[in-house]
């Protein structure tokens, strides 16, 4: 199965207390960049979140977003931090000490640090196994999510890939007349240039542009390439790389038989194939 480098799911679990919610969305990238944005409380809980991950993606950039919404439950009275008040205190005086002119810690300043104003303690052990089981279920939804992007990403290189070998196919039979018909305008501008008495260098020569002009060699590696793109798709997993690469060569060849063609139809088909390879690319992009 193909599998898309973009995709979301989420997942909410509610508690007396509060609520936790769990969001995974990724962009395409060429690695697997995990970033994660969870709240204090559940920082501990990051390494668990990353192995998980790892464990089964293997590209793309993928935000991790926990949140957690307690319960109100009505007025409550502010309890201060009293073991940070003190070490806040004991800071203040150190730096003052160190620092004569500087200002004294403002009541403000106090009441808004992180912690300072005592809420209730979270129950951090059970958020850690609801954030385990939540993953879980979020990465189902993520997996099968980037499955079916992933499914039409793929119909859309076959339809492609069907369109480039079309347009080998119809290169291929035009090759003798093409090559024919070439040899045999060279044959007269040459007679022309160096006389009709030569009849063995101008033969030389006309072989030895014939061969420069031969592209068999080009549509067959086309059509080589085309088929193992074929094969990567229908084999699944992480391809993208080897496609992006696959990509790289069908334009090389394309590029070199545009540089050889002496057809205007075998021309234009090597621009058409060019055009595909590039929408290909821009496709392969997103695959994982």
């Amino acid at each position: 199965m193909i599998y898309s480098m973009t995709g979301y799911a989420s997942a909410v679990r509610e508690f007396a207390y509060g609520v936790l919610n769990l969001e995974l969305r990724s962009v395409n990238h060429r690695y697997l960049d995990l970033q994660f944005r969870l709240p204090d409380d559940l920082r501990s809980v990051e390494p668990m979140l990353r192995e998980l991950l790892a464990a089964q993606l293997t590209r793309g950039k993928i935000e991790c977003r926990v949140t957690f919404n307690s319960a109100s439950a009505g007025p409550r009275t502010p309890q201060f931090n009293e073991p940070l008040l003190r070490q806040l205190v004991e800071l203040n005086t150190r730096v003052r000490a160190a620092l004569p002119g500087a200002e004294n810690l403002a009541v403000a300043d106090v009441l808004r640090w992180p912690g300072m104003l005592g809420a209730e303690t979270l129950p951090v052990d059970e958020l850690k196994a609801a954030c385990r089981e939540l993953l879980a279920s979020v990465l189902e939804q993520f997996t099968a999510a980037r499955a079916r992007e992933g499914e039409k990403l793929a119909q859309l290189l076959l339809e492609r890939a069907a369109a480039m070998e079309q347009l080998i196919g119809s290169i291929v039979p035009r090759l003798p007349q093409v090559i024919a018909g070439y040899q045999e305008r060279l044959s007269a501008r040459l007679k022309e240039a160096i006389g009709a008495g030569d009849d063995e260098r101008i033969r030389q020569e006309v072989a030895v542009f014939a061969t420069k002009i031969d592209v068999d060699e080009e549509l067959s590696r086309l059509t080589a390439h085309v088929a193992e793109l074929k094969h990567a798709l229908a084999e699944g997993g992480g391809v993208g790389k080897k496609l992006d690469f696959l990509m790289q060569e069908l334009n090389r060849e394309a590029n070199t038989l545009a540089s050889k063609s002496v057809d205007l139809t075998v021309t234009q088909a090597a621009l058409e194939l060019k055009l595909l390879v590039e929408q290909m690319r821009e496709q392969i992009q997103n695959i994982e």
